[in-house]
């Protein structure tokens, strides 16, 4: 199971890194295929970037955000960036059989990517081939990572301690 989820993350590693190459990418976006399916509208909207994520929650802390350097740097990571980090953090974690771990970061992952796929759907009304491949890849490992779970719950070889 841990090789399947390493496969998994690293597609979503792929993925992410398209996505990434998207967002700095100056010429038009390859994948416009047509006024619904648009990586480059996606991509260069505020909502690629951590500030713009925050900015959906709450205005003032937007403002707070802006006038605080530390804080305005880290708002302008990329989304695929997180991505990115996600997916390694997760394929490490499961190529040392931390499942409880793996099952959390991949939770994780299905709430913010099902963020996401909402801001595309309802605020952008647009959406992208890489974030929509990137949500089916988290969801395929977070059912993974569910397996995982329930199977070393059920093989554990109880600890008999002598006294």
């Amino acid at each position: 199971m841990r090789y399947l989820i390493a496969i998994l993350a690293l597609a979503g590693v792929i993925v992410s890194c398209f996505a990434l190459r998207e967002h700095f990418r100056t010429e038009p976006s390859p994948c416009s295929i047509n006024e619904r399916w648009d990586c480059g509208a996606v991509n260069h909207s505020p909502f690629a970037e951590i500030g713009g994520m925050i900015s959906v929650i709450s205005p003032r802390v937007n403002d707070f955000v802006a006038n605080h350097s530390p804080l305005a740097k880290i708002a302008n990571i990329p989304v695929a960036v997180i991505g990115i980090a996600g997916y390694l953090a997760i394929a490490g974690f499961a190529l040392a059989r931390r499942w409880w771990i793996v099952l959390l970061l991949t939770t994780g992952a299905v709430g913010f990517s099902a963020y996401l796929t909402y801001v595309e759907a309802r605020l952008l009304e647009t959406y992208c081939i890489w974030c929509v491949s990137s949500a089916a890849i988290i969801c395929l490992t977070e059912i993974a990572a569910i397996a995982a779970v329930v199977r070393r719950r059920r093989y554990r070889v109880p600890v008999v301690r002598v006294r």
